[in-house]
């Protein structure tokens, strides 16, 4: 027992070294010093700490820093394979970098995880689209329409595919209901006096 209380001793002094270092980072970050906010995470570094890694991947990319803010994303994801959140914040340095393949790698896990994410299939659809490749946007956009039919994002997306498809009967469709969720929206009306 005698042994256990100085290791609990210091591992409760060290949480509240991170605790605290988080809380002056989070106001450090609020005032645009990002150098400092990242100092401070960096002083109570620990890699096994996913907090403190995806923290540092963020504070990295909002820093412009993408290839130091991917590493720490990696470290993160690494240590929480199951976590999707470390996934999403990976895809912003990445994306800003252009790898547009680790961007798909890292939403086709997200959505290995958890198939029905709405922001990853949609993320998806979007990238499929500006490859031209509408059968697979397609298969994305429907799975977001589905789950959301209230949705204007995915419904506009979902038309604009159909259209690009040549299934304008079903386009139409989807552009009616656009002007449900969005009366008057020019997209959907412009798209629309293309069908007609």
């Amino acid at each position: 027992l005698l042994i256990l209380v100085p290791v609990f001793s210091f591992a409760q002094s060290n949480i509240k070294a991170v605790q605290d270092a988080f809380e002056t980072s989070y106001a450090q970050e609020k005032k645009g010093e990002l150098n400092k906010a990242m100092n401070t995470m960096t002083a109570v570094y620990s890699e096994d700490s996913y907090e403190i890694n995806a923290r540092l991947g963020w504070l990295n990319y909002v820093a412009g820093l993408f290839t130091e803010s991917m590493a720490y994303y990696q470290k993160a994801i690494k240590l929480r394979p199951y976590a999707i959140e470390a996934r999403f914040g990976y895809v912003n340095p990445a994306y800003a970098l252009g790898n547009l393949d680790q961007v798909i790698g890292q939403y086709q896990e997200i959505l290995k995880i958890d198939p029905q994410n709405t922001t990853a299939n949609y993320r998806m659809a979007s990238i499929y689209n500006g490859k031209n490749d509408f059968a697979t946007a397609e298969r994305y956009v429907e799975k977001v329409v589905n789950l959301y039919p209230f949705d204007y994002d995915s419904h506009l997306l979902y038309g604009w595919i159909l259209l690009k498809m040549n299934k304008t009967r079903e386009a139409q469709v989807m552009f009616n209901k656009v002007l449900i969720l969005k009366p008057k929206d020019v997209s959907a009306t412009q798209a629309l006096s293309q069908i007609k």
